[in-house]
């Protein structure tokens, strides 16, 4: 007689079946952590403090993210599941914090949730949920895990492109997706609430957070002058030939693809920043054209996929995370990837992810090191 797999894919009841899953305090999750309870699975609630939010916001009193910790406790109690908050503040300071700050003064533009998922919660987090015997851990994300005829686990991007996290998710080792489950990334974001209000959680309503966690109202600059006193150098904003238009008093004030609060003026069409120097601590300006990028250098690539063969491999890739995926050609050697696009696009930022795909499956990721301009000035 053969076994019946459970729907977290173990040959054993529900309830023989340990599940910690990763509680942040909203909606998903929380939903994530009811339907897992409802099917009789043994489920364990963990929250994780990742950060002062009093100090963020320098105001005293304003606890750490206490709202977000305190709605966890009040679900896992109503779902009569154990609950746990681990204290990951330091370690999220040095790995995330830290690099987000280091990241925007190398003329870079951060996804620091991406770190978060790299490294606090599917490397440390997932640690602490094998110490606690727990066969799996599930997240509220909105992306699949699919296994393959070959039996290793692939990562696909969720039913709803408006809600699909596959992006967020790129740096996922095997290892780690093998261990993961993504019970919503079937599902919309309505059937998630209809979900909530049907449990009666008391965050059925709560809006989903726009902000980094711990860059409030999106005041990052006040985050990298707290960590990083001093670094806000002045310096020249410079055209495509070199000439000075201006001055500026921080290159981390400003994003590629930036139009407004430049501070000069004096041109008829307008003008982007399509440039940040480092070295030379210059903002470099020009016309929505220098933005277009044909070639993109990606580091630290995740693979997720088969062999690229010497003549690369055509993918779509995923170049901003509020683009949708374009046609390229990958070229894979040494864990770097070279991205010939098919098309040139704007605004393609170092220190954002490039992500690559087979149709909906993720092959994997990494980090834009260098977007090459199809202007020659910018080479």
């Amino acid at each position: 007689m053969t076994q019946t797999l459970n729907s977290l894919g173990f040959d054993r009841a529900p309830a023989d079946t340990r599940v910690v899953v990763a509680m942040s305090g909203g909606v998903d999750s929380s939903v994530t952590a009811a339907l897992l309870k409802e099917e009789g699975y043994d489920v364990i609630g963990i929250t994780l403090q990742l950060y002062d939010h009093g100090v963020a916001i320098q105001k005293k009193g304003a606890c750490c993210a206490g709202q977000d910790i305190h709605d966890a406790r009040r679900v896992s109690d109503a779902l009569g599941i154990p609950h746990y908050v681990l204290d990951y503040e330091s370690r999220f300071k040095e790995q995330v914090m830290e690099e987000f700050a280091d990241s925007y003064i190398k003329g870079e533009t951060p996804i620091p949730c991406v770190r978060c998922n790299q490294t606090v919660k599917f490397k440390d987090l997932l640690d602490t949920a094998r110490d606690l015997g727990a066969d799996c851990m599930a997240t509220g994300h909105y992306v699949q895990r699919i296994v393959g005829d070959d039996g290793k686990s692939r990562l696909v991007r969720g039913v709803n492109d408006g809600k699909d996290q596959s992006y967020f998710l790129f740096a996922t080792t095997q290892e780690q997706l093998d261990f993961l489950r993504f019970p919503l990334g079937h599902m919309d974001k309505d059937e998630t609430r209809a979900h909530a209000e049907r449990f009666g959680l008391i965050v059925a309503d709560k809006p989903d957070s726009q902000d980094i966690c711990f860059v409030p109202e999106g005041n990052y600059v006040s985050v990298i002058e707290r960590l990083r006193p001093g670094a806000m150098e002045p310096g020249e904003i410079v055209d495509l030939d070199g000439n000075v238009l201006g001055t500026h008093d921080g290159i981390v004030k400003y994003t590629i693809g930036q139009r407004r609060g430049l501070g000069v003026g004096g041109s008829e069409e307008p003008i982007y920043v399509v440039k940040l120097d480092p070295v030379k601590k210059q903002v470099i300006v020009g016309p929505r054209e220098a933005l277009t990028i044909g070639e993109i250098t990606v580091k630290d690539v995740n693979w997720l996929g088969e062999a690229v063969g010497d003549d690369g491999l055509d993918v779509l890739a995923k170049v901003r995370s509020t683009r949708p995926p374009v046609a390229a050609r990958l070229f894979l050697q040494d864990n770097v990837v070279t991205l010939k696009l098919a098309d040139a696009e704007a605004g393609v930022a170092p220190g954002q992810a490039a992500v690559f795909y087979d149709d909906d499956r993720v092959l994997g990721g990494g980090w834009i090191a260098k977007a090459h301009s199809t202007d020659a000035r910018l080479l």
